[in-house]
């Protein structure tokens, strides 16, 4: 099974199709509603949300998701009835795989009740398929459409000293080449606020896009990052760090430690990582898709549109 607990939650939903073939006394039926065992359309809808709302017992590597709507459409045509089904979650992974279920289930449960009134050839399911999704990566991308330059500056005197590996700093410089930025400056920095506040006025000057900093955002004596940073700032994003804490803090409870800050200074996007490198990776993930649609806005900005 898929491990999808760093991937964050969002709105996601998919539509599914599918058709059921019988002959046009069968399909009378179902426009009117009327089988011995009942309405073959209601039942089918309601045989549908269940099969959407139990997939992950159906099909044994689906993760369980909260399904937040579901719903079943039938339309009758001369030789078929064309069934939509839908499906709505907030969660970390799709659900095409709870639509597609849903519009299997509501075919089979129209097959059920009709086929006392076919012969068996007569009878037939297919086409069924994904008609759309939304949400994920459909709609958060995690790639600069042109590339950008950043910075990515690491504060740790254990690290400048040769006393420990950077592990977080090369995640956080990896994890932007993947998502397109370049060139990217990275640079190693003693904990010591003139000499942070020097190298991102330097960056600014440049032009550079985005600047992250690693370290320096928790409660020790010498993190001194987020008093360095948080003055500069020209426009505060605090939505962008609380979105982060929120994202850790359901992986650990260590996260709220982060006292992060981010926000423009000037033209440059700027955001104060924690040091350890799984805390790196979370923000990372957790901000990603929005530091991807930041930087497309302020493209439009920077080109007067």
């Amino acid at each position: 099974m898929k491990n999808v607990g760093m991937k964050p939650d969002t709105l996601r939903s998919a539509t599914a199709g599918a058709k059921f073939y019988a002959p046009a006394h069968c399909l009378t039926r179902i426009a009117e509603r009327d089988t011995e065992k009942g309405d073959p359309q209601a039942s089918a809808r309601i045989a549908g949300i269940l099969a959407a709302k139990r997939t992950d017992e159906l099909l044994p590597l689906c993760h369980p998701l909260p399904i937040h709507a579901a719903e079943v459409h039938f339309s009758i045509h001369a030789d078929h009835v064309a069934i939509e089904a839908e499906a709505h979650t907030i969660g970390p992974t799709g659900v095409e795989m709870e639509a597609l279920t849903a519009a299997s289930m509501a075919a089979l449960t129209l097959y059920d009740m009709l086929k006392p009134y076919a012969e068996p050839e007569e009878l037939a399911i297919g086409d069924t398929h994904l008609i759309d999704k939304t949400g994920g990566k459909s709609d958060h991308t995690r790639t600069l459409a042109a590339p950008v330059p950043a910075a990515v500056f690491v504060v740790s005197n254990p690290i400048v000293d040769g006393n420990k590996p950077d592990t977080a700093g090369q995640q956080v410089k990896a994890d932007l080449e993947k998502a397109g930025f370049t060139p990217i400056d990275y640079m190693l920095l003693p904990e010591e606020p003139a000499r942070l506040q020097e190298a991102v006025r330097d960056a600014v000057a440049a032009s550079c896009g985005l600047i992250i900093t690693v370290g320096g955002t928790g409660i020790g004596p010498k993190d001194k990052t987020v008093e360095t940073i948080e003055p500069m700032l020209s426009t505060p994003m605090p939505g962008l760090m609380e979105t982060a804490r929120a994202f850790g803090q359901r992986r650990s409870p260590h996260a709220v430690m982060s006292r992060g800050v981010g926000g423009f200074i000037g033209q440059t996007l700027t955001l104060t990582f924690p040091g350890s490198r799984g805390g790196a990776e979370e923000t990372m993930t957790a901000l990603l898709p929005s530091l991807v649609h930041i930087l497309k806005i302020q493209a439009r900005f920077a080109s007067g549109q």
